[in-house]
């Protein structure tokens, strides 16, 4: 007989990779899903359903049987369908006695019942033990690997034993289970997919809100003022010219506010004497959004850049830069080369290529893959020390730019002064109070306060004594 030691092989680790069966009640485009990524991992599957005619959309390893054969045969059953048909497990409460159940259910709004679909689970079958896990992924990811975006699972319930051999299912199947606590925390978890963008609103209605400002903001003053006045069309200028001037300014209105919560803090934390007492809601809301205002800054900023390039090739700046030399050859007349504005223009564009060079590296560093290899020391380094670099670049970029136009009367039209005049307010501002921040006698004491020193620790141990009393 001959034998081949690398085929003993393979079926000594085949038979010892085999898993438990797991069964799922549902064969919907989620349940056969999960199912299949399941048997992939080594499980056995058994999908319980009313229909047990064979199809050819279920897994082909995988057995159909009725609910109660299929219950039968395993300790964890994943309950893969929708809420308002959870009455169907109500004549197999005594079968699932003592079961695990895996909730994946996800409703349609947010906090559309008053009791998550776990905990309404887990009171329609007492006896059994009830674990939410897995509605955060998508049957599509699921289907096409793609799960880069949904590789976390989060998972809650109150047997610890259960919620483990959950994880376990998690982990087997390529993804990261994230522990949530008790089954409390079903209801969050359940709205977590439901939740549109939440941490991006702030900062995109933001910067909507600037951008619409600042269009109409420079059309009054680039292409209504001349047509009044001047009897000029200037309307060509909302193609390049007036979103050419406005995303620099956006982009460096978000790249300061991003930066202003945390002066706003140290301020707060100076006045108090203290870190143990919160911040007003609004700033803890600002300063948990700051990434997402630094990503959108920086989109401005590549926009900016992009409309910057296709400058040389504008008709109307190639028409008004052939006028120019039509005029000089006629008059017989050269410009002097000035040497002051040949240092402000390089120094200008200097200033503009090292700034967007440290705004897309403070952008690389706040990706998840780059962020998780660095320590916080050097992530600290980046976002804080660089990031403050950058905002004075850009500023500095900026104030060279306008520097001929703070004293210029004819840059006020109507007597609104430049948009980057506007633009130079929120930077500034944050600069010169971080600046400010910066000395000794400000430095120290902020530092002392962030590392527990309290001015007035009496105060802190009557408001702990006042929590511990009210807990007892």
């Amino acid at each position: 007989m001959n034998t081949n030691p690398s085929n003993i092989m393979a079926l000594t680790s085949t038979t010892s990779n085999k898993k438990e069966t797991v069964c799922i009640f549902g064969t919907g485009d989620f349940g056969r899903a999960l199912g299949y990524k399941m048997i992939q991992s080594g499980y056995s599957v058994v999908f319980g359903s009313r229909q047990l005619q064979p199809s050819s959309l279920i897994p082909k390893d995988a057995e159909v049987l009725s609910h109660t054969e299929a219950a039968q045969k395993a300790t964890i059953i994943i309950i893969a369908i929708p809420r308002q048909h959870y009455n169907f497990l109500i004549p197999l409460a005594e079968i699932l006695h003592g079961k695990v159940l895996v909730d994946v259910s996800n409703n349609l709004k947010l906090n559309q019942y008053s009791q998550s679909n776990a905990e309404y689970l887990a009171q329609l079958i007492p006896g059994a033990k009830v674990v939410k896990a897995f509605n955060t992924v998508s049957a599509w990811a699921l289907q096409s690997g793609a799960l880069d975006a949904s590789r976390q699972v989060f998972v809650c319930g109150d047997d610890e034993k259960a919620k483990q051999m959950v994880m376990d299912i998690v982990r087997a199947v390529g993804l990261t289970p994230l522990d949530r606590g008790s089954l409390l925390a079903a209801q969050e978890i359940e709205n977590y997919p439901l939740q549109l963008f939440p941490m991006w609103k702030f900062p995109i209605f933001l910067s909507l809100g600037l951008t619409a400002f600042f269009f109409f903001y420079s059309l009054i003053r680039d292409v209504i003022y001349p047509y009044v006045y001047e009897n000029q069309d200037f309307s060509f200028f909302i193609a390049i010219s007036i979103p050419n001037r406005i995303c620099p300014i956006v982009a460096l209105s978000l790249l300061a506010l991003v930066y202003l919560p945390g002066v706003l803090a140290a301020i707060i934390q100076l006045y108090r004497g203290t870190k143990y007492s919160r911040f007003p809601d609004w700033l803890d809301k600002w300063m948990l959004c700051r990434k997402q205002l630094g990503l959108v800054a920086l989109a401005f900023a590549f926009l900016h850049v992009l409309y910057t390039f296709v400058i040389p090739i504008r008709y109307y700046v190639r028409w008004k830069l052939n006028s120019l030399i039509l005029s000089q050859a006629l008059n017989n007349r050269t410009d002097p080369f000035i040497n002051t504005y040949s240092w402000l223009n390089d120094s200008y564009l200097a200033l503009g290529i090292l700034g967007f060079f440290l705004f897309v590296l403070l952008g690389i560093t706040s990706l998840p893959s780059v962020s998780n290899s660095v320590n916080w020391r050097e992530f600290r380094f980046v976002q804080s020390k660089l990031g403050y670099l950058t905002l004075i670049l850009c500023t500095a970029h900026t104030l060279i730019y306008g520097e001929r136009l703070f004293l210029n009367a004819s840059s006020y039209r109507w007597y609104l002064p430049n948009a980057c005049m506007l633009s130079l307010i929120v930077p500034c501002i944050v600069l010169v109070v971080k600046f400010v921040l910066v000395f000794p006698c400000l430095d120290k004491p902020l530092t002392q306060i962030r590392q527990g020193w309290e001015r007035n620790p009496r105060h802190s141990e009557q408001s702990n004594y006042i929590i511990n009393k009210s807990a007892v």
